[in-house]
């Protein structure tokens, strides 16, 4: 009865599950028709499938050639990200791959097949995505190549490299999503779905990866700690331990959360670059791809701040809320408005004696003052007292069958999570 009491605590997490499991979902996110698509795209998309359910949702909803041009995008870097973990391959060979990976593009039969990773699929079978990538138009070839040649540098100079200061780590997330962020609008532009400026202002498309990147690190401390990985910057975290994996000991566990708010300040900072790139945006398809990934990153930052639990396990946000935020995020008013109500939820936790309460507060006003103008900010939740009448009685009725959503459901959830 407690996932019961969870949702009546939040009816309009039960009116939109409803409303998504009920062809919502289809609205946000339409999916491709596999028969419409030739022998090699239709491979493609079922690597895309495998090996990522949150970014395969939201790429298979762009509109036209751009949604080929993003899939092909994702699979190469896929393929670049699976060399960089890939820890079997010893450095004399990895690094030189990282550095001419982008030039395996035109090369119809360069594969690798020597990978151990789970993603290796990519990497063994990568003659049909680069043909697929041939067959891109040279607009879309030269982004697509250009990023994968700076993003292999990128990775090949951390691969021996901790992150120590904070513009190391922004240098980092650069790397492995700002440059993901500057690609993306590239592609944008190029479809002509968006303004040239789209993927000209590179600091803005940069701060979107920045926003999304930070938040998965934040988040995932435990994981990594368990492993053998270090994101956080050594900058941050040595003002509170010794040794990053001390902040998960119990005795340490005030400094912890005081270094943990410290980061998600510092991402919060992000935050109005990502309101004013979402404001440019004028193709539904491209700012649902855009928006649903950063309402999922604030409310994950909301539930992060001040919490230990980020040091005990997982913090992720609820299936019904991940739901909500994509059935609201479909405009700029409607992520402005949900930014407001996450960065106040954490204006509302803030430690008195938190070191990091005066920035925190700072960058919470700049982004209510973003987030108010040109908004009434009525609330996200105007439902009826009939629908939510409606909803809680169908709760009470079939909690159980709700709790477990169909396979199809979950895969657009996931995107909540990662």
């Amino acid at each position: 009865m407690e996932l019961l009491r969870k949702w009546l605590g939040h009816p309009e997490d039960i009116y939109n599950l409803l409303r998504f499991k009920m062809g919502g979902y289809r609205a946000v996110m339409p999916r491709v028709d596999p028969d419409s698509l030739g022998c090699g795209l239709r491979t493609c998309y079922h690597y895309l499938n495998q090996t990522s359910r949150s970014f395969a949702a939201v790429i298979q909803a762009l509109d036209g050639e751009l949604r080929h041009a993003v899939c092909i995008f994702y699979l190469v870097l896929r393929a670049l990200d699976t060399v960089e973990d890939d820890m079997s391959i010893p450095l004399d060979v990895k690094v030189p791959m990282l550095h001419e990976f982008h030039s395996y593009l035109y090369q119809p039969e360069w594969k690798y097949m020597e990978s151990k990773e789970k993603d290796r699929q990519v990497l063994e079978d990568f003659p049909t995505i680069s043909m697929e990538f041939r067959n891109l138009s040279k607009l879309y070839q030269d982004v697509i190549s250009d990023i994968c040649h700076k993003m292999g540098v990128g990775m090949a100079e951390f691969l021996e490299k901790k992150v120590d200061s904070e513009h190391e780590w922004d240098k980092y997330c650069h790397y492995v999503a700002g440059l993901v962020g500057i690609g993306l609008s590239r592609l944008f532009s190029a479809s002509e779905l968006e303004d040239s400026i789209v993927g000209q202002d590179t600091e803005l498309a940069n701060s979107m990866g920045l926003f999304l990147q930070k938040t998965n690190i934040i988040r995932d401390y435990l994981e990594d700690q368990m492993e053998g990985r270090e994101f956080w910057p050594r900058e941050v975290w040595s003002r509170y331990a010794q040794k990053l994996s001390d902040l998960a000991k119990p005795e340490n566990i005030e400094m912890a959360v005081q270094c943990l708010n410290e980061l998600i300040t510092n991402a919060l900072h992000h935050v109005p670059d990502v309101l004013t790139y979402l404001s440019r945006l004028k193709n539904q398809s491209v700012f649902n791809f855009c928006a649903i990934p950063q309402v999922m990153a604030i409310a994950t930052l909301a539930a992060c701040y001040n919490n230990k639990q980020v040091f005990r396990g997982v913090v992720k946000i609820r299936k019904g809320q991940a739901v909500t935020l994509m059935m609201d995020a479909t405009n700029i008013q409607g992520v402005k408005a949900i930014m407001y109500q996450y960065v106040e939820e954490i204006y509302q936790k803030i430690p008195s004696t938190d070191p990091s309460s005066n920035k925190t507060q700072q960058v919470i006003s700049s982004i209510r003052a973003m987030s108010l103008s040109g908004s009434s900010m009525a609330s996200r939740h105007h439902y009826s007292p009939i629908y939510l009448s409606c909803a809680m009685l169908l709760a009470a009725l079939s909690w159980q069958y709700l709790s477990t959503l169909s396979k199809a459901s979950e895969e657009y959830l996931q995107a909540g999570e990662n």
